[in-house]
């Protein structure tokens, strides 16, 4: 068995807030996943969504302050994800 046959296709559904909808000029997409198993890691999708370059790169390059949230409940990057996950990426609020 090779390993693409070890591989499932996890999908979840990225949600882009605030700048970050601008800077990415959307405002969510479905984000498919190759994995070993039937789950990922919040950080598996930021990895994939970084290895786009540009703006992704930029905004989800380690060190930048950008929150997670899980089905609307704020996470770690070590947290898990299933296939039909709704995963959003926002920035830290600031305010004046």
């Amino acid at each position: 068995m090779n390993d693409t046959a070890l591989r499932n296709t996890l999908t979840v559904n990225v949600v882009y807030l605030a700048r970050l909808r601008e800077a990415f000029g959307s405002a969510g997409e479905p984000l498919q996943l190759q994995v070993a198993t039937v789950s990922a890691t919040v950080n598996d999708v930021l990895t994939m969504l970084a290895s786009r370059g540009g703006a992704f790169a930029t905004e989800l390059a380690t060190g930048r302050a950008v929150r997670v949230a899980v089905n609307h409940a704020l996470v770690s990057r070590e947290a898990r994800v299933r296939h039909g996950d709704e995963v959003a990426l926002l920035p830290p609020v600031t305010g004046g």
